[in-house]
């Protein structure tokens, strides 16, 4: 259903630099690249995550209530890919960890410009 997700940013080495690591970590390359834009992605067929300097020339600003969530298959790899995330800049925006007692698990940052992600998994309830 989603193609992809695309975040501004003021700097586009910077965040090429942060998703080439955090996005790495979940298997993701490049799959397109331009010199405003950079998309990536497990698959070219499969929703892709980009960032990109606004095509009006004006500063990149944050959405508010806006958030890209970035699904994972194990309690493991939220803790893992929230503290990559961490390490790489991003500020805490909730420390990965359950959520109500739906299965729901999750760590929530903002990268380098203030773009809000988490990055979660569902487990299985007895």
């Amino acid at each position: 259903m989603i193609g992809y997700v695309t975040l501004g940013t003021n700097d586009i080495e910077k965040a090429a630099a942060f998703y080439d690591a955090l996005l790495g970590e979940l298997g993701a390359t490049r799959v397109m690249e331009m010199e405003t834009f950079i998309a990536w992605a497990t698959d070219p067929n499969q929703p892709a995550l980009s960032v990109t300097k606004p095509n009006d020339g004006n500063a990149a600003t944050v959405g508010n209530g806006v958030m890209v969530a970035l699904i994972v298959d194990s309690n493991d790899k939220v803790d893992a890919i929230y503290a990559k995330a961490i390490e790489l800049g991003a500020t805490d925006e909730g420390p990965a960890g359950p959520r109500g007692d739906t299965g729901f698990y999750a760590g929530y940052f903002r990268d380098l410009d203030g773009n809000k992600l988490n990055v979660f998994c569902m487990t299985p309830q007895s």
